[in-house]
C-alpha cells in the first residue's frame, strides 16, 4: 500500500481550497513525491492565497476617474532653461560623490522575444564594439564616477562607488553571475555590484486552484518587475542601502540602449523637488502608441500610471485645445527615481494590499498548455503610495532606445535601438568638430562612441575636433 501524504501538510492545503496538487500522488515514484512535498513547502500559504484573494476581489472595482497630470508636475525639455540644467547637474555629482546614490537594475527578463534564452543584457545589439546591454550600462557607471570625482577635484578613491543592485529571476540568475565573472565585471569592482532574485508566485486556474506544471511541480512564474519591492525587503536590501549611506535609488529596466544609469541632471531635480518619486517621460508618438500614460487619479489623487490597454481610446486621444497637443501625452518609459524612504513605505504597502495583476496566458501544465492566470506587480505600482512625484521629459531619441522584439518586428529591435545610438553619438561628434565618412548610407549608420569617453556629449572635443570617423566605428580612448 502506497504511503499517504503528509497529513500536516495535506491538511494546510485544505485550509486553502488547494489540496488537488496531492491528486496524483498515488501515482508517483518516491523522488518524485519528495520533489512535491518540497516545492509545496516551499510556498508561503497563507500569503499566496492572500495575494490570490486580494487580487480577484480587486477586479473590475471602479478607479478613480483620470485627469491629466498637472502641468506644474512636469518639467519639459522646453522650459527647462540651462542654468537649470547646469544646477541639477552639479547637485546630482555632489550627492553621487558622497556615495548617496545607489542604481536598481530590473534584469529578471530572458530575451525570448529576440530568439535568445540568455538573460536581456547579456544581448549584443550589433554596434561596432560588440558590446552587450550591461557592458553599455556598466561603463556608463564608471564613467559617472570618473564625473562625479572631478567634480569635486578628488582622485578615483576619494569618493564611494555607486552600487549596483542587479535583480535577476530564477530564470535568468545563474547566467547573470556567470556573464559578469566572465567579464571580470565590465572594470567596476565586483563588491559594488549585488545580485538578488526576484520572487516567483504560483499560477491558477480561473477558479483559483494551483495549476501543475508536472504531477510534483506547481506552475510558478516571476511576480513582476514590481516583484523588486518585495524582493529588496526579504533580501533586508533596504537595510544594506541604508547602511550604505544610500538616500536616492535610480530605477530602470535593462532592455533600453540609450538608458543613461545614474543620470547626475536627474537626480538634482529630484532632490531640488523634494518628492518622493520622479519619472522619466517622453511625449507620446501618437494616440495609439502602446505605452502607459502618467495620470492623475481623480481632481487630488495620486500620479500613477494607465497601460495603454487599460485606457478608453477617447481619452487617448484627446487633445489639449490651448496647446493642440494630447491631453494624457507623458509616456512611462520605465526611468525612476525613488527616495530610500519611500521604497521602504512601497514595500510595506504593496505587501499589506497583497494587489497583484492578472494576466490570462497560457500556463505549461500535465495537461500541455492551458489557459489559467499569472499574478505579477509593475514597478510603476510604486507611484500609488507617493505623497508627490515629478516627471521630467527626456527626448526618445536622446534616452529611450527599447529593445523588446527580434530584428524584422515593425519597432523596438535590436536594429533600431542600435541606429539610435549611431545616430545620436553621431550627432555629439559633429558638435564637438568632427567628421564623418561613409560607404553606406549615412541613415543606415553612424559612430558609435564608448561611455568610457563621455555621458552625453561632453568632453569630446579633444577627441573629435578636426578628424574624421569612418563609419561605423567605434571611438573609443
Amino acid at each position: 500500500m502506497a504511503p499517504t501524504p503528509p497529513q500536516a501538510l495535506l491538511e494546510r492545503l485544505k485550509d486553502y481550497g488547494q489540496e488537488d496538487a496531492f491528486a496524483l500522488w498515488d501515482e508517483l515514484s518516491p523522488e518524485e513525491r519528495e520533489l512535491l512535498v518540497r516545492d509545496i513547502e516551499t510556498l508561503d500559504l497563507p500569503r499566496v492565497d492572500r495575494i490570490i484573494r486580494c487580487s480577484l476581489r480587486s477586479q473590475g472595482v471602479p478607479t478613480a476617474a483620470i485627469e491629466p497630470v498637472p502641468e506644474t508636475c512636469v518639467s519639459t525639455v522646453e522650459e527647462r532653461t540651462l542654468e537649470e540644467r547646469e544646477r541639477w547637474w552639479k547637485m546630482g555629482l555632489k550627492a553621487i560623490s558622497e556615495g548617496k546614490l545607489a542604481v536598481l537594475l530590473l534584469s529578471g527578463g530572458q530575451g525570448t522575444r529576440l530568439g535568445s534564452s540568455d538573460p536581456k543584457g547579456c544581448f549584443n545589439i550589433g554596434l561596432p564594439s560588440g558590446k552587450s546591454l550591461f557592458q553599455i550600462q556598466a561603463e556608463r557607471i564608471l564613467c559617472i564616477q570618473k564625473l562625479a570625482s572631478q567634480a569635486v577635484g578628488d582622485g578615483m578613491s576619494g569618493i564611494p562607488p555607486i552600487h549596483w543592485y542587479i535583480m535577476t529571476s530564477p530564470f535568468t540568475d545563474d547566467a547573470t553571475h556567470k556573464f559578469f565573472e566572465s567579464h571580470k565585471y565590465f572594470g567596476l569592482e565586483p563588491d559594488q555590484i549585488t545580485f538578488f532574485q526576484q520572487g516567483t508566485i504560483p499560477c491558477i486556474s480561473k477558479d483559483r486552484r494551483f495549476i501543475m506544471e508536472t504531477p510534483y511541480k506547481v506552475a510558478k512564474a516571476p511576480d513582476g518587475n514590481g516583484g523588486v519591492y518585495a524582493a529588496l525587503n526579504s533580501s533586508r536590501l533596504l537595510e544594506d542601502m541604508a547602511m550604505r549611506g544610500v538616500r536616492y535609488i535610480d530605477c530602470y529596466g535593462v532592455d533600453n540602449a540609450l538608458v543613461r544609469v545614474a543620470d547626475p541632471a536627474f537626480l538634482g531635480y529630484f532632490i531640488d523637488k523634494g518628492v518622493a518619486a520622479a519619472a522619466k517621460v517622453v511625449r507620446k508618438a501618437y494616440p495609439q502608441e502602446k505605452v502607459g500614460v502618467f495620470v492623475r487619479r481623480g481632481k487630488s489623487g495620486p500620479i500613477s500610471v494607465v497601460e495603454y490597454s487599460e485606457m478608453d481610446q477617447s481619452l487617448a486621444s484627446a487633445i489639449n485645445q490651448q496647446t493642440g497637443r494630447l491631453r494624457y501625452c507623458w509616456s512611462n518609459v520605465c526611468l525612476h527615481m525613488f527616495s530610500l524612504d519611500f521604497l521602504n513605505q512601497v514595500a510595506n504597502g504593496l505587501e499589506r494590499d497583497s494587489i497583484y495583476h492578472l494576466a490570462e496566458k497560457k500556463i505549461p501544465s500535465i495537461h500541455g498548455y492551458t489557459m489559467g492566470l499569472k499574478l505579477e506587480q509593475f514597478v510603476f505600482d510604486a507611484f500609488n503610495y507617493a505623497s508627490s512625484t515629478a516627471l521630467f521629459e527626456v527626448q526618445r531619441e536622446e534616452e529611450f532606445a527599447p529593445v523588446k522584439n527580434a530584428n524584422g518586428s515593425s519597432y523596438d529591435t535590436p536594429d533600431s535601438a542600435r541606429l539610435m545610438v549611431l545616430r545620436l553619438h553621431t550627432r555629439w561628434v559633429v558638435a564637438a568638430g568632427g567628421f564623418l565618412t561613409h560607404s553606406v548610407p549615412l541613415y543606415a549608420t553612424g559612430v558609435e562612441i564608448s561611455p568610457l569617453c563621455s555621458y552625453a556629449g561632453e568632453n569630446l572635443e579633444a577627441i573629435c575636433r578636426g578628424r574624421t570617423f569612418h563609419a561605423p566605428c567605434e571611438i573609443s580612448y
